[in-house]
């Protein structure tokens, strides 16, 4: 079983950038899209009840992200990166087989790899991150972050932050070719 520490904050930024992303779009009537919180079995708390200080995760989380984009159904997981390159390993197996369930049912569903030092926000589809991901010897175990495709660098604007919408809708062009 996982203990929940500080660790698993490391991605609260992106996620509060995300968010306000998502309430923009919500806000505007262009999508609903729902952070999904990790379920956590609380075993320590202090004295005054306010504050979970010790937690054990109920069960593996699937993605961070559900929602619906103009009709499209979508899902995805954040993933922050501090370094030159990502590392599939960060792509967990029981992720991968949800999202690919998700995609059997017509959804959209993909990864937001922020590579901080950069300040880049990038759309890595199931697609490139089920071929890196597969764990055959051939197939790569990390993402450089010079070798990415500049297609799917997902576009900061103003007021909307991480404008991933752009990028799903190459991928709905791409599955309708």
């Amino acid at each position: 079983m996982a203990t929940w520490n500080s660790r698993g904050l490391r991605g609260s930024t992106l996620e509060e950038v995300i968010n306000l992303t998502n309430e923009k779009f919500r806000e505007s009537g262009l999508a609903l899209v729902t952070k999904i919180p990790t379920p956590i079995k609380p075993v320590k708390i202090d004295s005054d009840g306010h504050r979970i200080t010790l937690a054990y995760f109920e069960e593996k989380s699937t993605v961070d992200y559900v929602g619906v984009v103009q009709g499209i159904p979508l899902c995805f997981d954040a993933k922050n990166c501090d370094a030159d390159t990502f590392a599939m390993s960060n792509l967990h197996e029981h992720q991968l087989e949800y999202m690919r369930d998700f995609e059997n049912q017509g959804g959209y569903a993909f990864f937001l790899v922020y590579f901080s030092k950069h300040n880049v926000y990038y759309y890595l589809t199931l697609r490139e991150a089920t071929y890196h991901a597969d764990g055959r010897e051939e197939f790569k175990k990390h993402i450089k972050f010079d070798e990415i495709d500049e297609e799917y660098i997902i576009p900061v604007e103003k007021n909307i932050y991480v404008n991933y919408i752009k990028i799903l809708q190459k991928e709905v062009d791409y599955r309708e070719k």
